[in-house]
């Protein structure tokens, strides 16, 4: 998305563990982007002028050989920098954002660890033209109860601008099982939850949400 022209991308989790790798990761695409299209290699097949062709025609019959030599191949854009290069030398500088602005990638997406059901961060307050969900519904659920799953709704709602949208991706009920599996307190707490993943449609429109649109299948992100 921040590649794609987004203003500003702003990504937040509660484990700082990944907002680190997410720094790391933001690092190493810039390093491994391939050169910009606006900027293409010269043409290397261009139409000879008359002048040009006749010119040719004489060479060729003064050199018998030239018709053996093999054609030059396409040159190839020199500014790529390999994958192998990023990992034995490390990420290529980030250029200042004075030079390539601050909606220009990298400098438009940042990463925030935080709690943000709970507390709000710096960039809340410029509101959002989209939130995006992906495979975290069931998380929010299962630690904060039902109550958090609504205030998460709430938030949503609140930092949205006017004609906003939030892409959400809910988790479907069968596999918030396997979740309670893997930690005794979520298995606790999901024995108080009445909220179920079909219910979420509702609670949206409870919030304010307009009617909600469908797009593909749920899957199963996240378990």
């Amino acid at each position: 998305m921040a590649q794609s022209g987004a203003h500003k991308v702003v990504g937040v989790d509660i484990d700082e563990s990944l907002i680190r790798a997410a720094w790391r990761r933001r690092r190493a695409v810039w390093s491994l982007q391939q050169p910009r299209e606006d900027h293409p290699a010269p043409p290397q097949n261009t139409v000879p002028s008359p002048e040009e062709s006749k010119s040719r025609k004489r060479k060729r019959t003064q050199d018998p050989s030239a018709s053996s030599i093999p054609p030059t191949p396409p040159r190839l854009e020199p500014d790529y920098f390999p994958a192998s290069c990023e990992h034995e030398f490390g990420s290529l500088p980030i250029p200042p954002s004075e030079i390539r602005g601050r909606t220009a990638f990298p400098h438009n997406v940042v990463f925030r660890s935080a709690d943000w059901v709970a507390n709000r961060i710096p960039e809340d307050a410029e509101g959002y033209t989209v939130v995006i969900g992906f495979s975290i519904s069931k998380w929010i659920h299962l630690n904060g109860g039902d109550d958090a799953l609504r205030a998460f709704f709430r938030r949503v709602h609140d930092v949205l601008e006017p004609g906003g949208n939030f892409v959400l991706e809910p988790q479907a009920w069968d596999t918030y099982a396997k979740a309670k599996r893997m930690d005794e307190r979520l298995k606790e707490n999901a024995k108080k939850l009445q909220i179920r993943p079909d219910d979420f449609e509702r609670i949206l429109s409870e919030v304010g949400f307009g009617p909600a649109q469908h797009f593909g299948t749920t899957g199963d992100g996240g378990e």
